[in-house]
């Protein structure tokens, strides 16, 4: 291991072990209250294949953007809600 690597995972390990337990802490509440069938959640699922990919938080990114080029006239909702509806019901 040499001296970078350490000290990577020296300053980032428990940050994202404390996110990766979150994550699995969201996913069981999900399951068992039955939701799993939320565009969001079916999105979020999708995200998570993204981390074989070699451009991991690009992906990522890309799994939740709307993928369209043509901007719409307005929003159709009050709030963002994080992940684009169709992209998530391939």
């Amino acid at each position: 291991m040499n001296n970078t690597t350490s000290k990577t995972i020296d300053l980032y390990f428990m940050d994202a072990r404390s996110k990766l337990i979150d994550i699995a802490a969201f996913m069981d509440r999900v399951d068992r209250g039955d939701e799993t069938d939320d565009f969001r959640y079916r999105a979020f699922m999708d995200a998570l294949t993204c981390l074989n990919e070699r451009n991991r938080a690009e992906s990522v990114l890309l799994a939740f953007s709307d993928p369209t080029d043509e901007p719409i006239n307005r929003a159709g909702t009050i709030s963002a809600c994080g992940a684009w509806p169709d992209k998530a019901s391939r």
